[in-house]
């Protein structure tokens, strides 16, 4: 990210003041708060304290960040009173940055930039400064009822969106209750189907930021599922809602293209229908060039404040790094680890008994070497991720149009840019 562009390379140092941590040089044990949401971590913290006794992490829940979890971490680094540690998606990173809500931990951590893949160790690192540790890539599959597409004539899971919209109809034609898949209103989840089409959001470029949330490569990924909208062949319950899954265990809807981090989350969401789920790759643009699309990833980063992010840096590569603890967070949360140490772990090839006894991670392993790196997060995904899932909700309601949405997502992204001091080239 160039260096003036991003107006996000300000953050405590070491030394800074604040109420996280217990500082190195008091007695007893250092003591470091971590805020998430990801089920698994708190394990993995369990192991930690188990083997660290000078070093006593302690978890607590917050709610998710596009939930209120990153209001309540930025408001926490105002007031002094942030913890050390704190679960932030990639895409919100450069937000974080440019509010000065993370620390530098460059001095602690870049010894084991070798350990990770090297567009992860991008997703942390701003303007030369690393602020935390990778944890995990997010690649996109297709989750979907084996026994129901056989029922409705499905002989394999459609490889392309053409395949996808033809069974859609043919699934809906043949049973007006029941659909192929819901239109959500997640905004990352929809991120990743624009990632998959090469279709950017952000980039830089002479020292200034570049918006293209309505750009054509865009505007196409929204022409078509606007399409399956306008002609009823999607279901419209809100993303991870109880309506959800209440619809996809009564089998009204059949499928979900959702990232490797959903298969736990489904799995505990529909148990009545163990067995009878499976994963395929997601459905692609062009088979003789298959991309596919990354919904998320986490870092565990390093809060501005903290006054031993020497050791919060230990943990926080630690986490990412053991075998223990990866193993965990592989059958807990459902991760793809961000290490490539992690590839390698045992549990990526255990049969998974929810989804047919199938090894699942084979699934999103193939599709890694297909997934476009390059993709560039900007410095106000709060309010981008909050005006598109908006946007998305009015879809559902039929009172908007996607493309349309896109330009006021757009318009909106350059306004809020522009309001916090940034250059932005047009708009």
């Amino acid at each position: 990210m160039a260096t003036a562009v991003a107006g996000c390379g300000s953050s405590g140092s070491s030394g800074s003041s604040g109420s996280s941590g217990t500082g190195a040089s008091g007695s007893g044990p250092v003591k470091l708060d971590f805020w998430g949401w990801a089920p698994g971590y708190a394990q993995s913290v369990a192991l930690w304290n188990k083997s660290h006794p000078d070093i006593q992490v302690t978890f607590d829940n917050t709610a998710s960040g596009a939930k209120g979890g990153y209001t309540k971490m930025l408001t926490a680094v105002k007031a002094g009173n942030a913890p050390c540690l704190a679960q932030v998606g990639y895409e919100t990173l450069p937000s974080f940055a440019a509010a000065g809500a993370l620390q530098d931990i460059t001095q602690y951590a870049s010894a084991d930039q070798s350990q990770f893949a090297a567009w992860t160790w991008n997703q942390v690192t701003i303007d030369g400064k690393t602020y935390g540790a990778p944890v995990d890539t997010a690649p996109m599959a297709l989750l979907y009822r084996k026994d129901l597409f056989a029922k409705y004539g499905i002989t394999k899971p459609p490889a392309t969106w053409a395949e996808y919209a033809a069974d859609a109809a043919k699934v809906h034609h043949a049973d007006p209750t029941v659909y192929l898949g819901d239109f959500g209103n997640d905004a990352y989840n929809y991120a990743g189907l624009a990632w998959q089409a090469g279709a950017q959001w952000f980039g830089t470029g002479g020292d200034q930021w570049q918006v293209s949330i309505d750009s054509a490569a865009n505007q196409k990924v929204a022409g078509f599922w606007q399409g399956l909208e306008s002609q009823g062949l999607l279901k419209n319950d809100p993303s991870y809602d109880p309506s959800l899954y209440s619809d996809m265990a009564k089998g009204k809807i059949l499928s979900d293209v959702n990232a490797v981090w959903d298969t736990p989350i489904l799995a505990s969401s529909v148990k009545t229908t163990s067995g009878d789920w499976a994963v395929a790759p997601m459905p692609v643009w062009d088979a003789a060039n298959p991309q596919y699309g990354n919904d998320g990833g986490s870092a565990t980063a390093v809060l501005n404040g903290c006054k031993d992010a020497k050791q919060a840096a230990e943990f926080a590569l630690w986490m990412s790094t053991d075998p223990t603890s990866l193993t965990n967070l592989i059958k807990v949360t459902g991760i793809y680890p961000a290490a490539t140490s992690g590839l390698d772990n045992p549990a990526l090839t255990a049969p998974d008994p929810f989804y047919g006894g199938q090894t699942i991670f084979d699934v999103f392993k193939a599709e890694m070497p297909h997934i476009n790196t390059n993709w560039q997060w900007g410095p106000t995904m709060t309010q981008a991720s909050n005006d598109l899932g908006d946007g998305l909700g009015t879809v559902e309601t039929g009172n908007a149009q996607l493309p349309a949405v896109l330009g006021t997502v757009q318009s909106k992204t350059v306004a809020e840019m522009k309001q916090q001091g940034l250059s932005v080239a047009g708009g």
